[in-house]
């Protein structure tokens, strides 16, 4: 550890205090417009509250009612018939106080408790006396961040686990946590993850393969066989491009691409480019285009097939029914299959993700405030993602990282997370407004793009969806909605876990299991109820249903490509190590480059 000094703490402080200042500054107009929305959401909400003597009445009730299970909360705090297990609990157990110490202290426990009752006192009121929707999630996602923000976990002197490590340790832990908040300050970011226990290529995303394909926009990477004989019919996955595509080759024991290929599949996956600025003009047909259709004609022509099966994931999957449309409607029949892994196409409820997505964020863009020379930023995005879940995503690692002094650990999964894409403003612009917010996507003819009228509905190849019950970013309810919009055969999975966890699913795991065989056809409540249940990895349904559309095995051959699509470069590739503030970087030194050649002409002349 660093030894501590008083010196050494100033000037801590000092840096801190410049930091945040020039942070402040930097942002100041997205910051007043943030505080301006804030304002005015709760304006409205205590002039609407305030002349209303009905909704006036329903709070004082629950007033009552919040002061009298505060009086017991504090009469049995300090009753005498205390268990084995510490004080009586009157409200269930949040992980934030999971340490005996919040229970078997009386005072903290009172603590503890009185946070959690006020907690749900606070969004008992908002449930109760907001009639609007939408005013309704948009006041509940401030007031959210607001009670996070005051949870006694969060502060030294109502946190006993902090305090009880920093007596153990002299202290050590609190400097140690001062010194992690101030790299983290440099950094512009929460550290969540042991980023130097990864590398790209070495022990993640190292599934031998090679580039055989790229252009200003993609690499396309072709995987080498491990098995003797494979499938004739290919894969081709596209994954988002909010993210890196390695989600589906982390480490060899939970890589997608082993196991496929270990199956005898023959894979191919798109990585996307880490947009530079400038190329912000950069639209959604571009990435349709140049970016999947790109990459069927390709696959199509290494594998000297007809058709291929196909893969996309979350936003990848929403690319990737615009292009079946298109090459439908086209009356190009190229494509053998399609699955749509944690993929929206109806947009109807988009779950918590509409709490950062709105038309103020539409504003922010158009006004440039959050875009360098026409990108938005990958870390925004990760930022907004993480405010989503910032009890778990945000406040844990403050606690941990800052007052405990404790250094996040080597998850591969949270390390792909923060390894964040760039994204082109006209492009993105378009997706929010377009699909999310109008939700054009799902109507017939409603949206043009690459010059043809979309309509999902022309899409008549075998269609697997698969959905996850606790995924905050694509709601299973909104995800299984495409299996009415499609005309093919289609089957529906429910896997379990999240959006992320939900995908890394091996078999050898055995830790998630999956829903399959529901009733189709009268919405997403009845599929569940007429449902069974399998404890084993979705992977094991999905990959032997996709074996059924992989045709005949034919031997493997070890060479990548064919005499037209020649080997590149080794997999994973050049484009999948850029990184977001690599990119914009170079911008901000050339800029920072020509401002000092003016400043010489001038001081010369």
């Amino acid at each position: 550890m660093e030894s501590f000094s008083f010196q050494k703490l100033f000037f801590g402080i000092t840096k801190a205090n410049q930091k945040i200042v020039s942070n402040y500054l930097g942002n100041f107009s997205g910051y007043n417009h943030d505080s301006r929305d804030i304002a005015l959401t709760y304006l409205r909400f205590f002039s609407k509250f305030s002349i209303n003597p009905t909704e006036i009445s329903k709070v004082q009730n629950l007033s009552f009612q919040y002061f009298i299970k505060q009086q017991e909360i504090w009469k049995n705090i300090f009753n005498e018939s205390i268990t084995e297990d510490g004080q009586k609990e009157f409200l269930p157990i949040d992980k934030r106080f999971a340490a005996e110490e919040w229970s078997t202290i009386p005072h903290f426990n009172f603590i503890k408790q009185n946070y959690l009752l006020t907690e749900r006192y606070i969004m008992k009121i908002l449930d109760d006396i907001i009639s609007s929707e939408e005013r309704r999630q948009k006041i509940k996602f401030y007031t959210r961040h607001f009670i996070y923000l005051f949870s006694p976990s969060n502060f030294l002197f109502t946190n006993p686990e902090a305090l009880k490590l920093a007596y153990k340790t002299k202290g050590e832990s609190l400097w140690i946590g001062f010194n992690n908040f101030l790299n983290d300050l440099e950094k512009g970011r929460i550290t969540q993850v042991d980023e130097s226990a990864f590398e790209i290529g070495e022990n993640i995303a190292a599934s031998p393969g090679g580039v055989i394909y790229e252009n200003e926009l993609i690499q396309l990477i072709q995987y080498s066989p491990t098995t003797k004989k494979v499938y004739d019919t290919p894969l081709l996955i596209v994954p988002p491009w909010i993210n890196k595509y390695y989600i589906f080759d982390l480490q060899a024991k939970n890589s997608v691409v082993k196991y496929l290929t270990d199956q005898g599949i023959t894979v191919f996956i798109i990585s996307w480019r880490n947009p530079m600025p400038g190329m912000g003009n950069l639209t959604f047909d571009n990435y349709v285009q140049e970016g999947v259709l790109e990459a069927i004609n390709v696959t199509k022509k290494i594998c000297d097939v007809k058709k291929i099966n196909t893969l996309g994931y979350c936003i990848g999957g929403t690319l990737l029914s615009v292009a079946a449309s298109i090459l439908k409607i086209q009356k190009k029949d190229v494509i053998k299959s399609i699955t749509f892994l944690a993929s929206m196409i109806d947009f109807t409820d988009i779950g918590p993700m509409g709490d950062v997505i709105h038309s103020a964020l539409f504003r922010k863009i158009e006004r440039g405030e959050i875009l360098t020379d026409g990108v938005l930023h990958g870390h925004d995005m990760e930022s907004a993602f993480n405010l989503i879940r910032a009890k778990d995503l945000v406040w844990h690692y403050v606690v941990n990282n800052y007052l405990m002094g404790l250094q996040p650990k080597a998850f591969d999964v949270m390390y792909w997370t923060n390894d964040n894409t760039n994204l082109p403003s006209k492009m993105y612009l378009f997706y929010l407004k377009e699909m999310i917010s109008a939700n054009n996507l799902r109507k017939k003819n409603a949206l043009v793009i690459c010059d043809t009228r979309i309509d999902i509905g022309v899409i008549d190849v075998p269609v697997i969806v698969v959905a996850f019950k606790k995924d905050y970013i694509s709601p299973p309810e909104t995800v299984f909605t495409t299996t009415e919009l499609v005309s093919g055969s289609v089957e529906f999975i429910l896997g379990e876990s999240g959006h992320v966890m939900g995908v890394v699913s091996p078999p050898s795991k055995k830790k998630y299991g999956h829903y399959l065989h529901g009733k189709l056809g009268n919405g997403f409540d009845e599929w569940e109820k007429t449902a069974e249940f399998s404890e084993k990895s979705w992977w094991l349904t999905w990959v032997e249903r996709l074996k059924q559309q992989s045709g005949i095995e034919i031997a493997a051959t070890k060479e990548l490509g064919n005499y037209e699509y020649t080997l590149i470069e080794t997999a994973p590739g050049k484009y999948v190590r850029e990184k977001c503030n690599g990119c914009l970087n170079m911008v901000n030194e050339n800029k920072n480059l020509q401002i000092k050649k003016r400043q010489l002409l001038e001081f010369n002349n």
